[in-house]
């Protein structure tokens, strides 16, 4: 006697995201989301940096910039993603942000008013 024989299909879909490979399930599927360390890690310098400034320990962008070894104008805009509204930032820390959010995406600019950005969440903007 033969065992029956289940197939089981499961769309999907590989996309490059920041230089990798990721499978991307359609929209019904459960997602188990990961911490996406790369903007964790500008979420910690940004806002080290923004403290390092506020403090006076460093009068200006281009001291600290110097001081880091980066170009003043990446430190720019690194230090943008300071204005992103506390839930944004809670929700890249949880690992829960959009996967059209990367620092790529978050080093362009955007709207400084909160309300805005969610909106543009919403939208699919992903912020």
């Amino acid at each position: 006697m033969k065992p029956d024989t289940i197939t089981l299909h499961v769309p999907f879909r590989v996309v490059k995201r920041g230089g990798r490979k990721e499978v991307q399930l359609p929209d019904c599927a459960p997602i188990q989301r990961r911490t996406d360390n790369t903007l964790v890690k500008a979420l910690a310098r940004a806002f080290r940096w923004k403290r390092m400034l506020e403090s006076g320990d460093f009068n200006t962008i281009a001291e600290l910039a110097d001081r880091e070894g980066i170009a003043p104008s990446y430190m720019t805009r690194v230090l943008r993603i300071t204005l992103l509204a506390p839930d944004i930032v809670e929700a890249i820390l949880d690992g829960k942000q959009g996967p059209e959010v990367t620092l790529g995406r978050l080093l362009e600019p955007f709207p400084a008013e909160w309300e805005v950005q969610r909106l543009d969440t919403i939208g699919g903007r992903g912020y």
